[in-house]
This record gives structure tokens, C-alpha cells and sequence, in this order.
């Protein structure tokens, strides 16, 4: 894959017109790879065909849910996903961030903003690789390592794999250990431009790595908040 534009794109919602709309959309803009799916039964089977590089999840579906789709693709595979929803609730939104979902959008969007954080999302997944398959050195911290190049973490009990987004945010803390690294230092790595909507996001991918890093995660030793102001690598 030598750009964005090349990624194979799943496309699932049960608004036929809508998933016209964002196929015309994405193509007009220069994505070469579309297929979409009104239902999970048919989302299953295109994924039974070719695994894409990034899925446009809806949350309401006729045959099922969005979150639970999301839970069956993550446990075969570690796949960009943005949802799609027309339910503008916080909790629905934490709930699918805390799932660990790569971005929420809500109904209805600017097309143009859809574009922006499709592009945001491969760029930083598949760019970034560069950085994964670069980064040797291994992280210690109490009985846990971390190991950049193969992007897991180490324990007792086997490892753990982390996720693109938290290896960003990792490498950030790593490269200012003992420093305090504010939010926006933290979201601007991670998301680039526009990365003020993205505070909350941050905060649910902290909770997620404090899991895997620290032996108890409410009680941190190694990742620490900085109240107010950002997050510091100890």
C-alpha cells in the first residue's frame, strides 16, 4: 500500500441512501477501494471475503447492534473502525471509545468532515508504521515490559498486544519520560490538526493502557496524570 487512497474501505449501514451518498463521497475524493454492507449478516460475509484496512460501523442495525459487530471484527482482527451514529449520547459515544473504536461520528455530519478523520485514521494506523517497525529499544516498568517493535507488552501471564493509538501516546510519554506532556502535546501526536475535539478520547486510551501497563490501574505507578494539565512517564 504506498497511499491512503489505496485502503480498502467496508462500508456498513442500513441507510441505502446514505451508504450511496458517503460510496459517491469517498470516490469523488480519491478512495479507490469501496464496498459497503446494509446488515451484520452481510458485513460478516464481505468480511469473510477480504478484511479491509478501515470499517465505517453503524451503530443501529437491522440484524443487530454496531458494538457488538465491533467486538466480533476486533477479536478476529485489530481493524481500524469508525462508528457511525445517529445517537448523540455521551454514554453511547464513551461506551464506543471505551470499546476502543478509533473515532464516533454522530448523525447527520458535514461530508467533508467524514473525510477528515477517515484520512486522520489511516494516516496515523498505517503511516505510523514506520515508527513501529523502526522503534527497538524495550520499555521496563516494574515486572511488565514493553516491546515497540512488535507493539506489545509483556507480562507473567504472555503479552498483551497495543493498539497504533496507544502506541503513539506511549512513545510520546517515552520520548519526554519524567516530564510532564500536556494534553494537547499528547492529542496533536496522536491526531494532528483539529485534535481539540479529542481530550476525552485521550482520557479513554490513558484508562486502556494504564490496563496493560500498571498492575493496578486505579492506583497508577508509571503513568501518571498531571491534574489539569497533562500526563507524565515515570
Amino acid at each position: 500500500m504506498n497511499h491512503i487512497y489505496e485502503c480498502q474501505i467496508l462500508l456498513i449501514d442500513d441507510n441505502k441512501e446514505l451508504l450511496s451518498m458517503m460510496t459517491h463521497m469517498l470516490s469523488r475524493e480519491g478512495f479507490t477501494n469501496l464496498s459497503t454492507a446494509a446488515c451484520c449478516q452481510e458485513a460478516r460475509a464481505a468480511l469473510a471475503k477480504r478484511l479491509p484496512d478501515l470499517i465505517i460501523l453503524d451503530v443501529m442495525l437491522p440484524d443487530g447492534n454496531g458494538f457488538s459487530l465491533f467486538q466480533e471484527i476486533r477479536a478476529k482482527a485489530d481493524i481500524p473502525i469508525l462508528f457511525l451514529s445517529a445517537r448523540d449520547e455521551d454514554n453511547d459515544r464513551l461506551l464506543g471509545l471505551g470499546l476502543g473504536a478509533d473515532d464516533y461520528l454522530t448523525k447527520p455530519f458535514l461530508p467533508k468532515e467524514l473525510t477528515l478523520r477517515i484520512s486522520a485514521i489511516l494516516r496515523r494506523t498505517y503511516l505510523s508504521d514506520r515508527f513501529i517497525q523502526s522503534e527497538t529499544s524495550d520499555l521496563k516498568l516494574g515486572t511488565r515490559v514493553v516491546h515497540f517493535d512488535r507493539g506489545t507488552v509483556e507480562t507473567a501471564e504472555g503479552e498483551t498486544a497495543l493498539t497504533a493509538k496507544e502506541l503513539l501516546i506511549l512513545k510520546k510519554l517515552y520520548e519526554n519520560r519524567n516530564r510532564i506532556v500536556t494534553f494537547d502535546a499528547l492529542c496533536d501526536a496522536v491526531w494532528g490538526d483539529g485534535y481539540y475535539t479529542y481530550e476525552n478520547t485521550l482520557m479513554v486510551h490513558i484508562r486502556r493502557l494504564r490496563e496493560k501497563l500498571e498492575e493496578d490501574p486505579s492506583h497508577p505507578q508509571y503513568l501518571l496524570t498531571a491534574r489539569g494539565i497533562g500526563y507524565r512517564l515515570i
